[in-house]
């Protein structure tokens, strides 16, 4: 316990920092919603003008913006983004850190197991994320609330709140998994967050193109995309999916935690 005790006390500096920036483009982007009421319907006809490319970037899809639920549904994009790359450098660096910076000799000497102390991390970890997940919706409800029927859309935000869970969820074990397979302590951070890049990238060209539809199944932005989300609620082939990822990579990363060799 008291291991998890440290490893929450090390993480907190990082998650208040996230906390602020989920916030602030909470606020931000809610807070120009304001003047695109003004326009009505001109702005879902710029939107609606605009190329593939674009729309899927912006994370527009079939949403009517001109609603306060459609308007949200588009800043979710940016905060699935944020909150994935939040979830996968958490994820490998919580399992990487102490070989990264020269400490693992403060782990060695603790008369724990290793699956014990990955055990540890990984509940520290889940932690972080209900918190960085309740700062979200919390800050959402109450950027939304604001707006005159904004209150009508709670249900939605929460729904998506749900969604965002399960993709938290699935890079943190992803990252994980990197961390304690790969040999380089060093550059897991970064190749875990390459892995969701490139992951987002798969869903945007998905967005582009239909003939690509069979890939969205690769990637987790696709999963619980505000379009889809609103209009059918959470799907459940991809909550399984998302839970059977993160259940595969917990494994390998206990497997290959174990059977390293940790450098001190």
């Amino acid at each position: 316990m008291n291991l998890m005790l440290r490893e929450l006390k090390s993480l907190r500096k990082s998650l208040i920092l996230w906390s602020i920036g989920i916030v602030a483009m909470v606020v931000a982007s809610m807070s120009k919603y304001a003047g695109m009421t003004e326009s009505g319907g001109a702005m879902n006809e710029l939107m609606a003008s605009m190329p593939k490319a674009m729309k899927a970037i912006m994370g527009v899809g079939e949403l009517d913006i001109a609603t306060i639920a459609g308007y949200y549904g588009m800043v979710f994009l940016y905060l699935l983004i944020m909150a994935a790359v939040h979830a996968s450098m958490m994820g490998a660096n919580i399992v990487a850190k102490e070989e990264r910076d020269r400490t693992s000799e403060f782990l060695l000497v603790k008369p724990i197991s290793r699956s014990r102390t990955l055990t540890y991390k990984l509940l520290a970890a889940g932690v972080n994320l209900v918190l960085f997940n309740a700062v979200t919706l919390i800050s959402s409800l109450l950027s939304v609330g604001a707006f005159e029927g904004g209150r009508e859309a709670y249900g939605d935000i929460v729904i998506l709140m749900v969604g965002l869970l399960f993709v938290q969820l699935l890079f943190t074990g992803v990252g994980a998994a990197i961390a304690a397979w790969g040999k380089s302590p060093r550059r897991a951070v970064s190749i875990s967050a390459g892995v969701m890049l490139l992951t987002f990238m798969l869903s945007v060209a998905v967005d582009m193109s239909e003939d690509l539809s069979l890939l969205k199944w690769f990637t987790p932005f696709q999963y619980f995309s505000a379009s889809s989300v609103l209009k059918e609620g959470l799907h459940g082939g991809y909550a399984g999916l998302s839970l059977l990822i993160f259940a595969v990579s917990v494994a390998l990363a206990y497997y290959s935690y174990n059977k390293r060799d940790i450098s001190v």
